[in-house]
Formats: C-alpha cells, sequence, structure tokens
C-alpha cells in the first residue's frame, strides 16, 4: 500500500487478508452501532494521546503508542487501513501516528464509513473485544514533528512553509477562537488552506485538482491546525502530490494562541 488512501473496493478485495487490520479512528464516543467488519476502535483522544499533557490530543510517548497497539493486537507486519465515521476528519491523524512511530504500511480509506454503506459492503454490530496481544514496536521518527521553538526559528529563516489548516475567518482572526483564552490570528509567515478545501462529499480532491488548489513549494512543508487533528488532512493531500519532507506542529493554535510572548498576524 504505497498510496496514503484506498478505496473501499480495494478494502472489500483485501477483507481476508491475515495480516489487514481495519481500525476506526475516533475522537469521541462513537454515535453508530455498525462498524466495517472486523473493525477495531483506534481512540485517538485516550489512549492514543498523552492524555497528561495540557494541551489536546498531543504525540503520545513512542513506548506508551506500542503497547496501546499491542493491546489492540496490532503487528510490526499489519497491513492498517484507517477509516472516519466522518468520511475524512480524524483518520489522517492515526495515519501520521502509524508513520512517525515508523510503521509505513498504513492507509486511509477514502470516504470512510460512508463509502463503504454506500457499496453495502459488509458490516456488523460494534463489538469490544481483546485481542491476541500484538508485538508492535515503534521506531519514533522525530523529523515528523516540529516544536513550538523550531516554528519560532523558521519565522526568522523560513526554511519551511507553514500550512494552516483552520477556517479562514479563524487564520485572519476574524473571529473568536472555539478554545478560551487563545489570542486569534495565525503564524507570521504561514498561508492557509482550510483542510475542507481539499476534500469533497467526504473523500480527498483528485491530484490534479489538488495540483491546482496548493501551491507548490521547494520548501519543506509543517502543518498546523488547531490541535493537531486536521493538519493531518491537508499534510495527506500534499502526500499525494509532492514527496517534499512533510511534518507536524503538534500543539498547533492551542498552543501558539495562549503564549504571549509568541508573534502573530492577522
Amino acid at each position: 500500500m504505497k498510496s496514503p488512501i484506498v478505496s473501499v473496493a480495494w478494502l472489500h478485495e483485501h477483507l481476508e487478508d491475515p495480516e489487514l487490520i481495519i481500525l476506526e479512528a475516533i475522537l469521541e464516543t462513537p454515535h453508530q452501532d455498525i462498524q466495517i467488519k472486523g473493525a477495531r476502535l483506534f481512540d485517538i483522544k485516550n489512549k492514543f494521546s498523552d492524555t497528561s499533557n495540557l494541551l489536546p490530543n498531543t504525540l503520545p510517548s513512542p513506548e506508551a503508542f506500542a503497547i496501546a497497539c499491542q493491546k489492540t493486537g496490532i503487528n510490526n507486519n499489519s497491513k492498517i487501513v484507517v477509516y472516519d465515521t466522518k468520511g475524512i476528519y480524524s483518520s489522517p491523524r492515526a495515519w501520521w501516528l502509524f508513520k512517525i512511530m515508523g510503521h509505513q504500511n498504513v492507509s486511509i480509506l477514502d470516504g470512510g464509513l460512508a463509502a463503504w454503506l454506500n457499496e453495502n459492503y459488509p458490516t456488523e454490530n460494534r463489538q469490544e473485544p481483546s485481542y491476541p496481544r500484538g508485538n508492535f514496536e515503534s521506531k519514533f521518527q522525530p523529523q515528523l514533528v516540529k516544536s513550538k521553538e523550531q516554528l519560532l526559528e523558521n519565522i526568522q529563516f523560513k526554511k519551511s512553509l507553514v500550512v494552516d489548516a483552520r477556517s479562514t475567518d479563524r487564520f485572519y482572526g476574524e473571529t473568536e477562537e472555539p478554545r478560551v483564552g487563545l489570542r486569534s490570528g495565525h503564524i507570521p509567515g504561514s498561508i492557509n488552506i482550510p483542510y475542507t478545501q481539499v476534500l469533497r462529499n467526504g473523500k480527498f480532491l483528485p491530484k490534479e485538482e489538488l495540483k491546482k488548489i496548493l501551491p507548490q513549494q521547494d520548501k519543506n512543508l509543517i502543518f498546523s491546525c488547531g490541535s493537531g487533528i486536521t493538519a493531518c488532512i491537508d499534510l495527506i493531500a500534499y502526500e499525494l502530490i509532492s514527496d517534499k519532507p512533510k511534518a507536524v506542529y503538534d500543539g498547533s493554535w492551542t498552543e501558539w494562541g495562549q503564549d504571549e510572548n509568541l508573534p502573530i498576524e492577522k
């Protein structure tokens, strides 16, 4: 699976692959009672984040990530497909988490559960079974994540392009931030590509359309948003058309917006 995304037809064809593991990426309690046949829950907020961090949804330690994967029955040779109940929303974050932990064989289901249901492919009632413990090991890739110190340095030296996935009104400080206590605006020098612009009907736009709307750069790319979730949607969009190195600013605006010592633009 070299592409970061696969179709529902591809997944349906490979359902019987013994190395395949299907994960449903969630940020909150699931609202529907059905899941893709054989799927396992991937609880980003509670099990695959650093819950001791005051910032939301932050990167867990490699050790904690590995243990959570092992408990989910994930192995080093697992072929992972992650899907969303919202089309494309939280699944790119799960994809990035596996990538930063050194697992290459992971893809997102384009269109998520809705696209699967549209084809009447097999589902089952939600289950919470226990799994034979997996042997997953993390091989941390530090170059895939950036800190506020690195973003501050980049404002000065401009070696990377910072892409902000928030809505345009939030980027330009025209509306209050949804989180209390955050300043409005954006990181100086960053550009705005709202994540909704790279999607249509819960799927990524075709590559030719992405090439038209995503600025092509010779620079490396850093992705930011509110709390590190939708930044990964823009990252995948660029991954589909560009081989430039990409990283996520994990603190995102939740961190930047609350630190009065950090510069902002509007």
